[in-house]
């Protein structure tokens, strides 16, 4: 029997969890797990829902559509693999961990190919058997490598590119094409290190905690909606070096978690935020 995820955003009024419900049970359907959440201030409701049976996609939404405030907006999906590119420069550690991840079949996700600037991590890469394409950005214009990068991108259909540490501003044509498709991780030291070296600079203003966030790109650098966060605790014993280790296990666990929240449908967008079951 196939399962489906359904979400649903709208603006809030009364019975919708009684119209959504009756939808589902009229079309002789499951809902073997729900939530919602009701965003008070902008009067707007979320919906997510597990559903079961034998769906007949077009007939459902239609149904919804009829029950519904104007200008919901409504997502249906079946539950399957989802198709990701990854993107990445030099750095190997949270691209490797997705590859082991995918390796021992712990990514709900099929990986069609790792793009990258340099060719530095080509070796690592081919280990896994996924397509490595090298497209070097020497010589070139932002515009100009991008396009050689998109060409590669429209051979496959995509659900989600992960930036794993990819060391390139995109144009905002890029991330247009792409919108709400794109996730990408960085260190929470964000604005306050900028440039270069971020641990070193935090390493010389004795910052007590470090972290890593994931988000969707937009074209607002690195102040795309955000999908997952944490931070640990460092103190003055900890060196440059050993805050940019620490700093990297972050990283790896905060994109690991947005990757699979992402997988998973479980994240709403709106207003440059996130809503996430």
């Amino acid at each position: 029997m196939s399962q489906y995820i359904l979400k649903i955003d709208c603006f809030d009024e009364k019975g919708l969890i009684y119209k959504i419900s009756s939808v589902i049970y009229k079309n002789s359907l499951n809902i073997e797990k729900n939530s919602e959440f009701v965003d008070d201030e902008n009067c707007k409701f979320f919906f997510r829902a597990r559903i079961s049976g034998d769906i007949d996609e077009n007939k459902l939404k239609s149904e919804l559509i009829d029950n519904l405030p104007k200008s919901a907006n409504i997502y249906l999906s079946e539950r399957k693999k989802k198709n990701i590119v990854l993107m990445a420069t030099k750095e190997s550690h949270c691209l490797g961990d997705i590859l082991l991840k995918y390796d021992s079949d712990e990514l709900n996700a099929n990986i069609l190919a790792v793009i990258s600037n340099h060719n530095i991590l080509k070796k690592l890469v081919d280990k896994f058997d996924v397509p490595y394409y090298h497209v070097d950005a020497k010589g070139l214009s932002r515009d100009d490598h991008e396009s050689k990068v998109l060409e590669i991108l429209d051979k496959f259909d995509i659900d989600f590119i992960i930036l794993a540490k990819y060391m390139r501003i995109l144009t905002s044509n890029f991330v247009k094409k792409y919108e709400n498709k794109i996730i990408n991780i960085h260190h929470s030291f964000l604005p306050a290190f900028i440039g270069a070296n971020p641990y070193k600079q935090a390493h010389k203003r004795g910052v007590k905690i470090i972290g890593a966030t994931a988000h969707f790109v937009n074209n607002d650098l690195d102040e795309g909606p955000i999908i997952a966060q944490d931070v640990i605790n460092v103190n003055h014993e900890f060196s440059s070096t050993d805050m940019q280790k620490a700093g990297k296990n972050v990283e790896k666990i905060v994109l690991s978690n947005a990757i699979d929240l992402a997988l998973e449908d479980r994240i709403f967008i709106y207003n440059n935020k996130t809503v996430i079951f």
